[in-house]
């Protein structure tokens, strides 16, 4: 960055510094919100976009050499007249990175003119052309699809110093997407009664990136055909030089017939099991001495003085009104050992025992106790450290939520179960280049990390941000017209992004 736009950058924040500063303000006369005299016009030479995010990424995606590889290893179009496959995937990745929302909104791009002039290109596939598109997709591209985006983000973790690849812990999880369409191919209805398709997601709990993306038909069970890609997310992770893996799942995807299998591979698990009878009946006979109370980690901590807690109102309602209302009394934690019938030996059964209490009007009508199981091999840890590693599994919802509101990749536009899942993996695609920019995000920099931020956030403080779009010579210049803590950031990308992918 020059000295000239360095000295531009201090001094639109002093600017905002000093229009912002504390002070005591003297009684006005006039509110703040007047009456303009507004007038519209239409500029000649300024050409103005509401996306200088743009710019960061088309760099990133240029120096991974993305769109070379989609195009040697996708070969879905028979003839390139005139877009190849890059095009089209780019095309929806950058719809989703301008607030785009549906597939329709690619016409209000492609008939935006400084768009097309920031992008370098004559025109863009329209919604119905993108569409087409999406139903070229078999199962088999999809997969070819997710391993160029997997090559992609193995150039980008190999970037991250040592201390990133002491511990991968990977996850899964189905969600269902809804859909109101009466004739998409592949939708059933699930077990809540909601027509749609049931995704089955593998993720990265590390950074929260979507490693793989497997649409499925609405009534299939969460787990299907997950360990297939707990493998593929193994291979992918020691590709990449993390020392150690861990995979954590709900009751759904314990799997105990792979459990052998990984336990020789020397990968560490922690799942979920369903409280069967017989490890209920366990539990039930195990000593009062083998059960130690599990205290919960405060959610926050409190950096100045604890304050006064507000009133639980809706526990009032709750109460005032003598609805059933169940209360927590305490947690214990206890262990034993255990052998699935699938398996060949006997790993540890963590039981987390939960004391309840029904109330109604504030008196106690019935107590209750649930235990729930968690089987692991992990033979150093504590219950306690079992039992809290795999709470923070609900970490990986957040994840669903962004990818399925914020991102809105995990969607159904189209009506066919393949289409579907390639929407569904270029929506990762989209997540995953966020997430891509926090990992090479210089830490120096003093700003939040783009890796944990939502994704409409990053919209609105990164990808958004209002600049005026000028072709000059050989180069494309987005010059920023208004000031944020991401701007420097932003007019740094052409230094700090080519130098941390360089090879």
């Amino acid at each position: 960055m020059n000295a000239r736009i360095r000295k531009q950058l201090r001094n639109c924040k002093r600017r905002i510094q000093k229009r912002l500063r504390k002070r005591q303000w003297d009684e006005q006369r006039r509110r703040m919100f007047r009456t303009r005299n507004v007038h519209y016009d239409v500029a000649d030479r300024a050409k103005a976009l509401a996306g200088s995010g743009l710019g960061v990424i088309l760099l990133l995606v240029q120096q991974l050499a993305l769109a070379d590889a989609l195009d040697a290893r996708l070969h879905l179009l028979k003839r390139h007249v005139p877009y190849f496959e890059s095009d089209h995937i780019l095309n929806i990745a950058y719809n989703f990175l301008m607030g785009g929302r549906v597939l329709e909104d690619l016409e209000l791009l492609r008939t935006n003119e400084v768009y097309l002039n920031a992008l370098g290109v004559q025109r863009i596939p329209d919604p119905t052309t993108a569409g087409d598109f999406l139903r070229r997709f078999e199962q088999t591209d999809i997969d070819t699809l997710l391993d160029v985006i997997n090559d992609a983000r193995v150039a980008v973790w190999k970037r991250q110093p040592a201390a990133f690849f002491e511990q991968a812990i990977i996850e899964g999880d189905g969600t269902q997407v809804e859909t109101t369409g009466e004739c998409k191919r592949g939708m059933d209805l699930s077990h809540k009664g909601i027509w749609g398709y049931h995704p089955l997601l593998i993720s990265l709990a590390n950074t929260q990136e979507p490693l793989f993306v497997r649409n499925r038909s609405g009534n299939r069970p969460s787990h299907e055909g997950a360990a297939a890609y707990f493998d593929r997310a193994v291979a992918l992770c020691r590709r990449a030089g993390f020392r150690k893996i861990l995979l954590r799942g709900d009751t759904d995807f314990s799997q105990t017939e792979h459990l052998d299998g990984w336990d020789q591979e020397g990968i560490g698990f922690v799942f979920g099991m369903d409280a069967m009878a017989n490890l209920v009946a366990e539990a039930q006979t195990l000593p009062a001495r083998a059960w130690r109370a599990l205290a919960r980690r405060p959610r926050y901590e409190v950096a100045t003085e604890p304050r006064r807690p507000p009133a639980h109102v809706k526990e009032e309602i709750v109460r005032r009104r003598g609805y059933r209302n169940v209360r927590l009394v305490s947690e214990q934690v206890a262990e034993f050992s255990y052998r699935p019938c699938a398996c060949t030996r006997d790993y540890r059964m963590v039981v987390l025992r939960k004391r309840l209490v029904w109330e109604r009007y504030g008196k106690v009508e019935e107590e209750e106790t649930r235990y729930l199981f968690y089987i692991t091999n992990q033979e150093n840890w504590s219950p306690v450290q079992v039992v809290f590693f795999a709470n923070d599994r609900c970490n990986q919802e957040n994840l669903i939520e962004q990818l399925k509101n914020g991102v809105r990749g995990l969607r159904a536009p189209v009506n066919t179960l393949e289409a579907n899942g390639a929407y569904m993996a270029i929506g990762a695609l989209t997540w995953s280049l966020k997430a891509w920019l926090g990992l090479l995000q210089p830490k120096k920099a003093g700003l939040p990390s783009l890796l944990t931020m939502e994704f409409k956030k990053f919209l609105d403080e990164v990808m958004l941000l209002t600049c005026q779009v000028i072709r000059t010579g050989r180069r494309l210049i987005l010059r920023l017209l208004q000031w944020n803590p991401w701007v420097d950031l932003l007019c740094r990308a052409r230094e700090w992004i080519p130098v941390l992918l360089q090879t």
